[in-house]
């Protein structure tokens, strides 16, 4: 049997955490060692920062055009975030798996659970939770960024967020981040193994004769 013959399905890698768990920085990881895997470019309303390019960062559309997607059914998920809306285009995910590409999804339990309603077959969720509770706040102080009252904000919804935990196939505590890259580029490697990915596989038994 070819190379093309025994091309697998992709998936959906869905990576969620609370706010300083390490997500962003797992993800960044993960895209650099896994080739056949890419990071799903979410569509916004929001304005174009300086620097972001336009079907590379997010696709920047108006709020019309968002609404008209969404109603045509082109988004496999959308949500409202600080007065913006962001989501998913369908189009771009199924191509990719169809064609034996992984999709990596920077979205929240919301988001997840969402993408797991319409494409139930083809999504991984992984949860990363942080060492503790005040290992948390120490990263998000570390940042240097936030006021206090938002650091409290954020704070408030990271256990709101953690207290998801059960909805996620995998949940890791991400304590020591080399491990943390190791073990979900491992939750990787065996979905691409699991059957139903391998749509081929009847076809090849057979011929063992």
């Amino acid at each position: 049997m070819s190379g093309a013959a025994m091309k697998r399905r992709g998936l959906c890698l869905v990576l969620v955490a609370p706010s300083g768990a390490g997500k962003t920085s797992v993800s960044r990881a993960l895209l650099g060692r896994e080739p056949e895997l890419s990071l799903s470019v979410s569509a916004t309303t929001r304005a174009a920062r300086p620097g972001e390019l336009e079907g590379v960062h997010y696709h920047f559309r108006t709020v019309e055009e968002f609404e008209a997607m969404e109603a045509a059914g082109l988004l496999l998920e959308s949500a409202h975030v600080y007065g913006r809306r962001y989501g998913t285009p369908r189009e771009p995910v199924e191509r990719a798996l169809a064609e034996g590409r992984d999709v990596l999804f920077d979205v929240d339990w919301q988001g997840h659970l969402l993408l797991r309603a319409a494409m139930p077959e083809d999504v991984v969720g992984v949860f990363l939770l942080p060492p503790s509770i005040g290992e948390l706040e120490r990263r998000l102080r570390a940042r240097g960024q936030d006021s206090e009252e938002e650091i409290v904000r954020r704070m408030g919804k990271a256990r709101d967020d953690a207290s998801h935990w059960r909805e996620f196939d995998h949940v890791l505590v991400n304590s020591v981040f080399e491990e943390t890259v190791e073990t979900v580029a491992a939750i990787l490697h065996a979905a691409r193994t699991a059957r139903a990915r391998n749509p081929w596989l009847g076809d090849f038994v057979a011929g063992m004769g």
